[in-house]
């Protein structure tokens, strides 16, 4: 083994399983094994077809709702700012004439509930992004499946009515 990796031995070329070992026994090529499946912490095991059952059921939840929590963050963040205040005054405009401008205003204080709210499920979202990332990486096939899955049924069901916000002040589409 070289820096955690099996090698052919130079008496049978090529004959190795395939499998590439990090020196904890964690395959690093896709596979679709279902015991003996080390997931995110030393010495926690997936060891049989219920287990892995399991696994990928709470995978998928957790792929679910990390879209949930993607939405509710947007929807979040645009209740804090439903009180922008818009201004408007007249402004000299070309040959004498007076040219309506709107201004908007957006107060968020960095001590408020609403931004304190949003810093703490921005980092429930980057650490859940990152434990998907590396049950991903865990390279099992029902365990990727199951994250696909459960973030496109999350896309799905949360996101099919985003709102789409168009500033009729922008020129420059």
């Amino acid at each position: 083994m070289v820096h955690g990796m099996m090698i052919p031995s130079p008496s049978s070329p090529g004959n190795y399983s395939g499998k590439m070992d990090m020196g904890g026994g964690m395959m690093m090529t896709f596979n679709f094994e279902y015991t003996n499946v080390e997931v995110l912490f030393k010495n926690c095991f997936i060891n049989s077809a219920g287990a892995m059952a399991g696994a990928f059921l709470a995978v998928f939840l957790l792929a679910f709702l990390y879209e949930a929590l993607k939405v509710f963050r947007e929807i979040l963040l645009r209740k804090s700012h439903i009180n922008i205040r818009y201004n408007s005054m007249h402004v000299p405009g070309p040959q004498g004439t007076m040219v309506m401008e709107t201004h908007k205003s957006v107060g968020q204080r960095m001590l408020s509930w609403p931004h304190l709210l949003q810093t703490f499920l921005q980092v429930l979202q980057v650490a859940t992004s990152y434990v998907l990332m590396l049950l991903f990486m865990t390279y099992n096939g029902f365990l990727c499946i199951a994250i696909l899955l459960g973030s496109g049924t999350g896309y799905f069901v949360f996101s099919w009515k985003k709102a789409i916000v168009v500033d009729i002040t922008e020129h420059c589409h």
